[in-house]
């Protein structure tokens, strides 16, 4: 019996794993470059004494869905959407280099460009800051330009051009930060395929009516799971009064 409880234990607390992972993928739908996280339960042996054919289905991450979200023109200056594959790459907290596709950017009041979360964005050189200018904008190879103030439009002049990266999917992973870190650690080089839609922002691609038919099919499936252990409890219960009965 209480290997039976091991097993069932086992399944609905996989089960809850997989359930956090696909809610956490629904509070995201709004969120700007959101990529939705991917998991599968795998078969795995149970170590120890008993039979081989004891399997646990253990939810194992299998990467990220790095499609293409719904783009939605916005018309402001500094929302940017990568077009196709590709990153713009940032600075993590921790002063490493991060890679993220929430394309909304901002200018602190020191002219430091950063993205929504306040990670300064990369450009050729380091960080990148905008002087004063009554005009901003951001070329499709991602050239940031800007006209100074005071001077008419035909002074628009480059400032610096954001750092656009394309790894490959299989070295990406996502740290506690929030953003994309390449495995190895290190900074991923620019790639000048790359471009940037300006005045537009990429939505999450998580499919939402998809993900609440994960949601329900998994609580059905932890339900089935509770209904073992209750299952194990009242078999262990049964067969502990029959010992007690033949011993009387």
């Amino acid at each position: 019996m209480d290997r039976m409880l091991y097993v069932a234990m086992t399944g609905a607390t996989q089960t809850l794993r997989a359930q956090a992972e696909v809610s956490n993928n629904i509070a995201n739908i709004s969120t700007t470059g959101f990529k939705a996280e991917m998991s599968a339960f795998q078969s795995l042996p149970v170590q120890g004494e008993g039979m081989p054919t004891r399997i646990n289905a253990v939810d194992r991450g299998t990467g990220y869905d790095f499609s293409q979200g719904p783009l939605s023109h916005t018309g402001r200056s500094l929302d940017v959407a990568v077009q196709g594959p590709g990153w713009i790459a940032v600075q993590a907290p921790d002063g490493s280099e991060g890679y993220t596709r929430a394309g909304n950017l901002q200018l602190t009041s020191n002219g430091l460009l950063t993205d929504a979360a306040g990670n300064p964005v990369l450009g050729d050189g380091g960080p990148i800051s905008v002087p004063p200018a009554s005009q901003i904008s951001i070329g499709s190879d991602g050239t940031v330009s800007v006209v100074p103030l005071g001077q008419s439009p035909d002074t628009l002049s480059s400032v610096d051009r954001i750092r656009l990266v394309d790894p490959p999917a299989d070295q990406l992973q996502q740290g506690s930060d929030g953003l994309m870190h390449l495995a190895n650690g290190g900074p991923a080089p620019t790639d000048a395929n790359v471009r940037l839609v300006a005045g537009t922002l990429e939505g999450s691609n998580v499919e939402p009516s998809a993900a609440l038919v994960q949601m329900i099919a998994l609580s059905r499936q932890f339900d089935l799971q509770v209904q073992a252990i209750h299952s194990a409890d009242q078999n262990a219960q049964a067969a502990s009064q029959l010992l007690q009965s033949s011993t009387s």
